[in-house]
């Protein structure tokens, strides 16, 4: 299974075009995904075959959320899963960096009444014991955990993530992100036994509007100074033929 990480409805028709079958529905890429619209999953769920797993996210940052917040993650979900999303990704840490038991078990109860997959995401890969903190997520009903095997790139946190599908890959998905591509998903799948891979297949667009004489709204690093990010329809594509 190839899911690709996309930021608008653009990035989804690109993903559909390019072969994936599932993607992870943001906005907001640049901040590490946040909450999609309910209008921009609406036009994927009506105009590509792709199973969606929406982000529940309300901010940048970390995962340790106030009850204002957590109330707003639920809500979002509910309103995400009343409108055809096919699962919820969602990560809550406490302050001592475990898995916040109460609230992911009220996000799991929530998807599940809705017959959706319940995605904890790389919120996972900033606990402090990945093992504890899996088996606690499996306890909870958790359907699927993205990691990177808590490093940057998922290719260096082979050797945890090989770990944890040997330890509880019939117990749980996992799924493999960050810094995943079409050069390197078809050897860390056969280093690691993993089936599935989570990829940005990031490119850039320019637009010309992104500065003025005296202002900019620039977020990307040089050269992309006056770039947005995208999902590539070729990279997919490339991506989905080297893990076949």
């Amino acid at each position: 299974m190839i899911e690709i990480c996309c930021g608008s409805y653009e990035d989804a028709l690109a993903a559909w075009r390019g072969g994936a079958e599932r993607i992870e529905l943001n906005s907001a890429l640049a901040l590490g995904g946040l909450t999609p619209s309910i209008g921009c999953l609406k036009l994927v769920k009506a105009n590509t075959g792709l199973k969606v797993i929406s982000m529940s996210r309300p901010r940048a940052a970390g995962f340790c959320y106030t009850e204002g917040e957590t109330e707003q993650l639920l809500a979002d979900a509910k309103e995400l899963m009343e409108n055809g999303s096919d699962g919820i990704a969602f990560g809550f840490l406490t302050e001592e960096r475990q898995v916040d038991v109460e609230k992911t078990r009220a996000m799991v109860e929530l998807v599940h009444r809705y017959h959706g997959e319940a995605v904890f995401h790389r919120a996972f890969d900033c606990v402090t014991d990945p093992m504890a903190a899996m088996e606690t997520l499996i306890s909870l009903g958790v359907d699927r955990v993205l990691t990177s095997g808590l490093k940057e790139k998922a290719v260096d946190g082979a050797p945890l993530l090989k770990e944890l599908w040997e330890k509880y890959g019939s117990q749980v998905e996992i799924l493999a992100g960050s810094g995943v591509n079409a050069g390197n998903a078809k050897a860390l799948m056969e280093e690691t036994g993993l089936t599935q891979v989570h990829s940005s297949c990031k490119d850039w667009k320019t637009d010309v509007t992104t500065s003025g004489e005296s202002v900019n709204y620039r977020f990307a690093p040089a050269p992309h100074e006056d770039d947005y990010d995208v999902v590539s329809e070729d990279l997919v594509r490339k991506l989905v033929e080297q893990t076949r």
